[in-house]
């Protein structure tokens, strides 16, 4: 199974911006369709991006399009969320997450490993 460490969180501003990192060790990382979940205090885990294997077709949110911009570096094992314009409702911890199997299925995708999370804090 793969691990995840996810880094890069922070406290900003409104308006302002954070590249969150995914490290990726264990297995195949190219193997894998990775996925950037978010949760809010007293609210459910919200799928935000997915990013298939080969990085094609990155797959939004509508609440972040436009805004956040997924990616990938399967040489360096890496997954990466820019995010732009941020917003005090996009606070919440940040979560990547791996999926196995050859089809690409985004939010309605079996996880089967997932990073410890890292804090977005957005201030107004």
């Amino acid at each position: 199974q793969v691990q995840l460490v996810e880094s890069g969180g922070g406290l900003v501003q409104a308006g302002g911006s954070l590249r969150l990192s995914c490290a990726a060790s264990g297995r195949t990382f190219s193997n894998y369709h990775m996925a950037w979940f978010r949760q809010a205090p007293g609210k459910e885990r919200e799928f935000v991006v997915g990013i298939p294997r080969d990085g094609s077709k990155t797959e939004y949110v509508d609440s972040v399009q436009g805004r956040f911009t997924g990616s990938r570096d399967n040489a360096k094992n890496t997954v990466y969320l820019q995010m732009n314009n941020l917003k005090p409702e996009d606070t919440a911890v940040y979560y990547c997450a791996a999926q196995g199997g050859y089809f690409y299925m985004g939010k309605d995708g079996k996880y089967d490993a997932w990073g410890q999370g890292t804090q977005v804090t957005v201030s107004s």
